[in-house]
């Protein structure tokens, strides 16, 4: 079979019903969220058995034990040569796992109860992630373990649970030094789940659903589903977006353990990033007329095909991959999973145009994958960011033989059925690209999804190019992925045989947000002494490229399936160019920051990518003082082909954009205006040379006050739901202050909590779960958290010499 030319439909399986009724349900699913004692720095054995754990700290899960800080030099220095990056000789590397404590052992305690009923049932503990080598004891008996910290992985824990009485569970978790190349977290992260259901069952992770054909009068719905009891009856019902029955079946065709159906629906509402329709499977268990077990599956239907010549199609439509990579931390919530943060995250990227997203360099959560389904996103799931050579001293490569195969098949039974999903890979700029031993790898990498899940392709993020069409290693990929390298795109069309290449890992511009460095020039690895990059957005990496480059590409060449920028977001570790500095402790590769304030770079990609919504950006700000008659170039990202500069008042021409280079094709710049205190406005032009907007920006006075925005005033009560304001300095007349570094202080009051703060510089040393902090060009941004009480909370945030902002948000209950 070839993948490069599948036609395939994917629906999507994800249970993630919490339940907390009673025993006379037959299936429960309860979030072990509450409760959780912790503490970090002992391996005891005797800490998995009943005793005091008064001492200990309480903790809700999902939790990140690190994110608290402080931030630390010393922490997981590295002497160390990236490869990757290029270098050949060892040095300093202080911030590179973001200078936080996530090194070393901590336990987790909790307690639950199950009713005397529970002895004829089947209990299974889930964990979605645990960073890392959790090892899991049930009232003092270990009863599994695993080594992947980014995988999910359950337990059957029937034979070990005390039915009527109290269970004492513990996770013991371990995390190396120098076992990351970024900021990977520490702790229960993600979410725990406890499992309760008849011995006859539907299979944990037992559904798997494809639609083998579609178009727009029907689709052919497979379901396979695994059932723990044979004799039994599976009856599916299927209801449409509104609740609404549209089709039901009894199963008739069992191969062993596996019922297998094939159901007609009608007239299917396709998903797409552009209409995220979804449907609900409800897969019935019965004996008789009783009902055994019952499990609701969320699913959306489409179809993808992989082309030589024609490319990447969604429901029979070309299209190219508009994406990003992201990794899993939420800036200053560190790894602890938050849906209102991961989507936040998506909101924003919507916003900009982005239709995918790839997880970099590790399994995705499935509250991510959850989301991306709803919101419409397009879904790159990776696996390894090591196989058996090693990028670090305590990586992967050191389970990579005896887990590799388990992983994977986690990864794929846990989240097969999303629709988002449309492409797996096997790992990211692996050392094994090299040589005959690194082909065989990525072949058994590749066989074991394609047994897994023959409906999707695989790929690697590959970044030895020449390597890889030497050995192999790249013809034999489904999709061959290259990490930058635009000047071998070519040279690697011809070489490989698939017709088609992605781009898996693009740009890597760095950028702080709101510091624009003079003079305007293109240049590689470029440092300054204040730690920060330029927002000029000319600036990139020496193994990578502006974003320009890309857009070439992109847009000449039809067998360049789409791109996935790095980033969309800045992340704790890596801060290249500054890897060797300190302070520098997160990266600047982000099209928004730390925080999620766009950056410049935002809108160059948002001028591309969102064609529903006119884009006219400007930049740079326009406090100068000290460059009066100096040159300060201004850029203009809009989709609109032209626009005039004027500086007040006074016209500095129209530019249009143009093929002279490739800045000048995506760009409108003029190189040559001097800086005077005023106003800098921008009027766009549509194709008849009508004026059709404008954006102005002007010299502001001293700061005066503080102006809040939150992105929601209705929040959940739950604990857990999150309204994140940005604040941001205003002068007299209202004007943005860009410079200003006021330090501001924050209280909550009423039925809410301060979460945290971030301002998105890579250089701070402050913490995010203190009420206090700098802006950093002008803003920052406060978390604010509901409680489980429904009503109303007011966050007032105050500066000296400044008027206090204040805003009301309400929580109310589901």
């Amino acid at each position: 079979m070839k993948i490069y030319s599948l036609k395939s439909t994917l629906i999507i399986f994800f249970l993630f019903t919490v339940t907390f009724t009673s025993f006379a349900q037959n299936r429960t699913e309860q979030l072990l969220t509450d409760g959780w004692k912790f503490l970090k720095g002992k391996n005891e054995a005797s800490f998995a058995k009943d005793f005091n754990d008064r001492a200990w700290k309480t903790v809700t899960v999902p939790h990140d034990w690190a994110i608290e800080g402080p931030f630390d030099k010393e922490i997981d220095k590295q002497m160390v040569a990236i490869v990757q990056n290029g270098e050949s000789k060892p040095s300093e590397k202080t911030g590179r796992t973001g200078a936080l404590p996530y090194i070393g052992e901590a336990w987790y305690r909790n307690t639950f109860s199950l009713p005397a009923s529970a002895k004829n049932k089947q209990i299974i503990l889930q964990f979605d992630g645990a960073m890392s080598e959790p090892k899991v004891y049930l009232n003092g008996v270990k009863v599994g373990e695993w080594n992947y910290g980014y995988n999910y992985f359950y337990i059957d824990i029937t034979d070990h649970v005390l039915a009527g009485q109290k269970n004492v569970l513990a996770v013991h978790l371990s995390n190396q030094p120098k076992s990351s190349r970024w900021y990977p977290g520490a702790g229960l992260y993600r979410n725990v789940r406890l499992i309760t259901k008849n011995k006859e069952n539907i299979e944990q992770w037992g559904v798997s659903i494809t639609t083998p054909e579609v178009n727009k009068d029907f689709a052919k719905v497979n379901i396979k589903t695994k059932l723990s009891a044979p004799g039994t009856k599976l009856i599916t019902r299927i209801l449409d977006g509104q609740g609404k029955l549209v089709a039901t079946d009894t199963a008739k065709t069992y191969f062993g353990n596996e019922a297998d159906q094939n159901i007609k629906l009608l007239n299917p509402n396709l998903w797409s990033p552009e209409t995220p329709n979804l449907y609900t499977a409800i897969s019935g268990l019965y004996d008789g007329n009783k009902l055994l077990d019952e499990v609701t599956t969320r699913f959306g239907v489409r179809s993808i095909s992989y082309v030589a010549g024609t490319g990447f199609s969604l429901n029979g439509k070309v299209r190219k991959f508009k994406g990003v990579c992201l990794h899993h931390d939420l800036g200053p919530l560190g790894t602890a999973v938050n849906v209102a943060a991961l989507r936040r995250q998506l909101m924003i990227l919507k916003d900009m145009g982005c239709d995918a997203i790839r997880s970099s360099h590790n399994m995705p959560s499935l509250e991510q994958l959850e989301l991306c389904d709803e919101l419409g996103f397009m879904f790159l799931a990776e696996t390894f960011d090591e196989w058996a050579k090693p990028k670090v001293e305590n990586g992967y490569h050191r389970f990579f033989q005896q887990d590799a195969e388990k992983d994977i098949v986690n990864l794929v039974k846990a989240t097969r059925n999303h629709p988002c999903i449309v492409m797996w890979s096997s790992g990211n700029e692996v050392p094994d690209q090299f040589g005959a031993e690194g082909v065989k790898r990525a072949k058994w990498l590749q066989e074991i999804f394609h047994r897994e899940d023959p409906t999707r392709p695989v790929t690697v993020g590959m970044d030895q190019v020449k390597a890889t069409m030497a050995s192999g290693f790249g013809a034999l990929l489904d999709i061959p992925g290259l990490n930058y390298r635009v000047h071998l795109y070519d040279e690697a069309y011809k070489a490989f045989p698939q017709g088609m290449l992605l781009g898996s890992e693009t740009a890597s511009t760095v950028s702080s947000r709101g510091i624009y460095k003079f003079p305007v020039v293109q240049a590689k690895n470029k440092t300054y002494p204040d730690f920060q990059s330029s927002s000029y957005d000319l600036e990139c990496c020496d193994w990578s490229n502006v974003p320009d480059d890309d857009f070439v590409m992109q847009d000449d060449k039809p067998w360049v399936i789409g791109e996935f920028v790095w980033t969309g977001f800045d992340y704790l570790g890596e801060p290249t160019p500054y890897d060797e500095s300190w302070p520098s402790r997160s990266s600047y590769f982000g099209m928004c920051d730390l925080a999620g304030i766009p950056k410049d770079r935002y809108y160059l990609y948002r001028s591309r990518w969102n064609t529903e919504k006119p884009t006219l950006h400007l930049l740079p700000h326009w406090n100068w003082e000290g460059r009066e008659g100096q040159t300060t170039p201004v850029f203009i990202y809009t989709n609109y082909e032209s626009a005039e500069l004027f500086l007040n008042g006074k016209s500095l021409g129209v530019q249009k954009k143009n093929k002279a280079t490739p800045q000048n094709r995506y760009r409108l710049m003029w190189m040559d205006v001097k800086y005077e205190p005023g106003t800098l406005k921008v009027v766009a032009y549509d194709q008849n040379g009508k004026a059709v907007a404008e954006e102005t920006k002007t010299t502001a006075g001293k700061p005066y006050r503080i102006v809040l925005d939150p992105d929601r005033k209705q929040l959940t009560a739950d604990g857990k739901d999150i309204s994140f304001v940005t604040a941001t300095v205003v002068d007299k007349d209202g004007n943005p202050c860009p410079t200003a570094n006021n330090r501001l202080g924050f209280e909550v009051k009423g039925d809410g909590i301060f979460k945290a703060v971030c301002n998105g510089d890579a250089t701070s040393l402050e913490m995010f779960d203190k009420p206090t902090m700098k802006l950093f060009s002008g803003k920052l941004v406060i978390l604010v958290q509901s409680t489980h009480k429904q009503g109303s909370m007011v966050l007032k945030v105050k500066g000296k010499s400044l008027i206090s902002g204040t805003v009301e948000i309400s929580a109310q209950k589901q």
